[in-house]
């Protein structure tokens, strides 16, 4: 499975981004006291962390301590320390670039849940709205529906079948797992099925029709979260089209 784009570019900078900045402050070693230079490259390490992930961010504290051994303490251009007060520079450059760079990567990433949860809520706070709104038909929800769907999971496309069960695909269950002739599919590490995976959409145990998902090829598999999310979201379409008593047409 292939590595989101920001991803990748974070684990490169997680290993260049060190190397460019001890190399630009190799001049000062003389002028600069290490501890300084370290104290910079820490720097370096959180900005990668800040924008990266928390590989990303543990590469660079790597990267960091071996560069600044490489440019910063002699003998120069060489792996070798051997002063005792740099060796210990470079371990603290190692340990706290570790720490700092687990704690940026874990700030972004709440700061990305708050805003995930957020996104998801509004959308099922849309979807309800327009179900009670007095003025939208089933098939309206329904689109709707489709189109969260193909935003929440990442799709290429999604359809919906009324009242049809044909053939046995792949089923996003409403507990957010996938099932495979009656498997539990493990989507984290195998990523989604091959073709369309269906997502029922049912209330009361009443069975309304099915949205018929297609992701993208190589598509990194959503969250649990999302996947919830989504189940929630066929739910909604189902009470719509139980409602109007419409889940066996046709759509048009």
């Amino acid at each position: 499975m292939r590595l989101p784009l920001r991803d990748t570019a974070a684990v490169a900078a997680g290993v260049l981004a060190p190397f460019a900045a001890a190399l630009v402050l190799a001049p000062l070693r003389t002028s600069v006291t290490h501890t300084n230079l370290a104290l910079l490259l820490v720097v370096v390490v959180v900005a990668v962390s800040a924008s990266g992930n928390r590989f990303a961010g543990a590469l660079a504290a790597l990267s960091a301590a071996a560069w600044f051994d490489f440019f910063d303490t002699e003998p120069y251009q060489s792996f070798h320390i051997q002063d005792r007060a740099d060796i210990e520079t470079a371990l603290l450059l190692l340990a706290v670039g570790l720490i700092v760079s687990q704690l940026a990567a874990h700030g972004r990433t709440m700061k990305r849940v708050a805003v995930t949860d957020a996104t998801h809520l509004e959308r099922l706070h849309a979807t309800t709205r327009l179900a009670r709104s007095g003025t939208s038909s089933s098939d309206d929800v329904v689109r709707q529906v489709r189109q969260e769907l193909i935003e929440v999971l990442e799709l290429r496309a999604c359809r919906f079948e009324y009242g049809t069960l044909v053939g046995r695909p792949p089923r996003l269950e409403p507990d957010g797992t996938v099932q495979v002739d009656g498997w539990v599919w493990d989507l984290e590490r195998q990523g989604w099925p091959e073709g369309e995976t269906e997502l029922r959409a049912l209330v009361h145990g009443r069975y309304q029709g099915r949205f018929l998902l297609t992701p993208e090829p190589g598509s990194v598999p959503p969250s649990l979260e999302a996947r919830l999310v989504a189940a929630d979201l066929a739910a909604q379409a189902a009470e719509a089209l139980d409602d109007d008593g419409v889940g066996a047409r046709p759509m048009s």
